[in-house]
């Protein structure tokens, strides 16, 4: 117990480290995925190209590597950056980048089933009575689709919560030099290595407090929000 006592404040920073990677990681995620959705649907074959290029790239990269490049082909060679001033900050934000859009590839795959899963002759309808192909998907097929793949979306944002631990591999860390838990929990088994299944079992028990509501919630949705056919 002495474990927790000394270092619990830093545990639970790491933590919080963690949960903002995921939930921002997780906002733009989704969104990005919407819009490859949109592309790998479209009747336009460039946009429907693009889409196809972008997913087939990144979901079959390893993220280690998409974060390599984040950090150094984009920031050190292509001189983006979020914060000239603060590295930590300009660390944290490229993670982002890199989670958003590797996990915004499944999640345009997630969604990309659930519109094959509308049936043709709604979307048909739609374009009889003068629907635009965005009104109908905004209107039709969007709303049916994203309803139908809350659960199989949940275990992607899971899967995304769980691999902010390669975020480790840029240096994200706090402002007052906290890494993210999985570095935290590195740096405390090199410093107590006598207490090392203890570490593990508080660090493995934080991830589940992070990951089980999401996997609660979706379905508790999945059956509120079900489509009826």
């Amino acid at each position: 117990m002495d474990l927790i006592s000394e270092s619990g404040s830093i545990i639970l920073t790491s933590f919080g480290l963690t949960l903002r990677l995921a939930f921002f990681s997780g906002i733009f995620s989704l969104l990005l995925g919407v819009v490859l959705a949109i592309f790998r649907v479209s009747p336009v074959p460039v946009l429907r190209w693009v889409g196809a290029a972008v997913v087939y790239t990144f979901r079959n990269t390893p993220l280690t590597l998409v974060m390599f490049f984040a950090l150094f082909g984009l920031s050190y060679q292509l001189g983006l950056s979020f914060d000239e001033d603060l590295i930590w900050r300009n660390a944290f934000w490229l993670a982002v980048l890199a989670l958003s859009v590797y996990t915004s590839t499944f999640v345009c795959e997630v969604l990309r089933s659930g519109i094959n899963t509308v049936p043709l002759g709604q979307a048909e309808a739609a374009r009889a009575i003068g629907l635009t192909f965005t009104q109908n998907l905004r209107l039709v097929v969007l709303p049916q689709a994203l309803r139908s793949v809350i659960n199989p979306l949940a275990s992607v944002i899971i899967a995304m919560t769980k691999n902010t631990t390669v975020a480790v591999t840029i240096g994200v860390t706090t402002a007052s030099m906290v890494n993210e838990a999985s570095g935290q929990m590195k740096t405390l088994m090199e410093k107590n290595s006598d207490q090392i299944l203890l570490i593990f079992i508080i660090f493995a028990v934080g991830f589940m407090i992070l990951t089980l509501p999401i996997g609660f919630f979706a379905g508790w949705a999945s059956k509120r929000f079900a489509v009826a056919r």
